[in-house]
């Protein structure tokens, strides 16, 4: 809430100024004090895993293109026929054993690294856009240029634990040579943990050497410093690319994130329990394979679930499917003993409006109430996933930092009991002027970097702008104000020789 000590007061343009995220060593991450929200009983629970089961047996999961994995399946003791593979139930659970239930993800600032599972949420912005959108330009193809506008966004906000990785696809830049430029501007705009490439094996192996000329090659081999993306093809297909990128990661040690990608009533069957199913079947069979690969490695269960409009078949977030879906594949993750990635702030509107604001909060808070522990899409999500919004990561990463709030439960110490403070009050009084407000006055409450609570004559006197429009002058003072954290020039140096021998090495190429 704004502070404002009379009806014109400190609640305007320069109370918000004063709020604005900075580039500050904040929390690294969520230590979550509230217990998880639970959708499924121990029945319940029991049934989609036993019906997983009987898919990964029965059905079975196809990996294609790849002769390497499925003879590593048939020696693990599948049954492979062609391209599918059938998993005698129990195998992938075995495997799975040798999996971390929480791991380090290391930043090149130590202060900066996250720890990943148990009750720790860690936010990460929006991935994978081709398009980015603002008041003044409107929808357009993303560019570099704004790449690392988001890189420089995160790493400012104290709200977003982590730096991701495609905020949004520089179009401008060749397919085969961007993923350079983009891993180079996690490194070089912040310090906080970021992913690798995962669109080509080649471009994995990229950004293990990266991470390597970073961190030290022994020092990679040992600790995990990339978290990357692998979609199974849902439904039940691991693709070469995805297959390519995983092995690469796996044998490098580092985190894969194995998510299918399934809307539901397309991708999956329409009923939740059904579509539990085949998540839990596909996640675990892409999860072992990484297992058979380097035992102990470390990797995240993901789920990227929702639904789809049955008259139009355009994809639908923040409904109360998605949420069931959501809270019910984080009690299977954690059955699992995995860290869990889903949820974010997702939204299929154009703008950041009305709509974006309400299926966002719905898919937002579910995310944090499921108990998940990575959190991809945190901020700028617009379009369904089409479009990286300026305005909209300000606004999301406002709301992260309400989760951060709401995440810590409700303080039961002395000084949260506030004995004193009743006493000191009485029957009759108010609290604002008592020893116990006035200790808490700066602190107490959040404050909201976007919303503003200030009385109509104020809002007005301030321009009238909406959150959209407050929003956007918001990215840009961020922007403006933006310090890079420091950098060793022999990395940054070794960085620019490697990024450019690679690009010499192969013309440009669409592909």
């Amino acid at each position: 809430m704004s502070e404002r000590t009379g009806r014109r007061g400190r609640g305007g343009r320069a109370a918000r100024r004063e709020r604005q995220p900075g580039a500050v060593i904040a929390a690294p991450y969520i230590v979550r004090k509230i217990p998880p929200m639970e959708v499924l009983d121990e029945e319940g629970l029991a049934v989609i895993e036993a019906n997983a089961d009987i898919i990964l047996d029965e059905i079975g999961i196809e990996f294609r293109d790849d002769a390497e994995v499925l003879e590593l399946w048939r020696g693990a003791g599948a049954d492979v026929q062609g391209e599918r593979v059938h998993l005698p139930k129990g195998l992938a659970r075995s495997l799975l054993a040798t999996a971390p239930s929480q791991f380090t993800q290391h930043a090149r600032n130590p202060e900066r690294s996250v720890e990943i599972g148990g009750d720790n949420t860690v936010f990460a912005p929006v991935y994978g856009p081709p398009f980015v959108h603002d008041l003044d330009q409107g929808r357009r193809y993303g560019t570099i240029e704004d790449f690392r506008n988001f890189v420089k966004l995160t790493y400012q906000s104290p709200h977003l634990h982590h730096s991701g990785g495609t905020v949004c696809e520089p179009v401008d830049l060749p397919v085969n040579k961007r993923h350079l430029d983009m891993v180079y501007s996690h490194v070089k705009y912040s310090d906080k943990p970021f992913m690798g490439s995962v669109t080509h094996p080649k471009r994995a192996e990229d950004s293990l050497r990266m991470a390597e000329i970073v961190f030290g090659r022994e020092f990679v081999d040992s600790h995990c410093v990339l978290v990357n993306l692998i979609n199974a093809n849902s439904p039940m297909v691991f693709d070469a690319t995805m297959l390519g990128a995983l092995k690469a990661y796996a044998r490098g040690n580092q985190a894969c994130l194995l998510s299918p990608f399934i809307l539901a009533g397309a991708m999956s069957p329409v009923t939740a329990a059904g579509t539990l199913a085949q998540l839990l079947a596909e996640a675990m069979a892409g999860m072992a394979l990484i297992q058979l690969l380097r035992p102990g490695a470390p990797m995240i269960f993901g789920a990227f679930v929702s639904s789809i409009s049955m008259q139009s078949g355009a994809p639908t977030f923040g409904t109360p499917e998605s949420s069931l879906l959501l809270a019910g594949a984080a009690q299977l993750a954690r059955r699992l003993k995995l860290p869990f990635r889903s949820g974010g702030s997702l939204c299929a509107a154009k703008v950041p409006d009305a709509q974006a604001a309400q299926e966002s909060a719905n898919t937002l808070m579910t995310t944090l109430l499921a108990g998940t522990n990575f959190v991809l899409h945190g901020a700028g999500w617009l379009e369904g996933g089409l479009c990286s919004s300026y305005e909209k990561f300000v606004i999301d990463q406002d709301q992260l930092g309400m989760m951060a709030v709401l995440a810590k439960g409700i303080d039961l110490s002395l000084d949260g009991q506030a004995m004193d403070a009743l006493r000191e009050v009485g029957p009759g009084g108010h609290f604002l002027g008592c020893a116990h407000t006035q200790a808490h006055f700066a602190t107490a409450f959040y404050r909201s970097s976007t919303a503003d609570n200030n009385p109509v004559e104020q809002w007005q006197a301030d321009g009238g702008l909406d959150t959209a429009q407050r929003a956007n002058g918001l990215w840009k003072e961020m922007l403006a104000g933006y310090e890079p954290p420091p950098l060793d020039p022999a990395i940054d140096e070794a960085l620019g020789a490697f990024i450019a021998e690679k690009k010499a090495a192969e013309p440009d190429s669409a592909y």
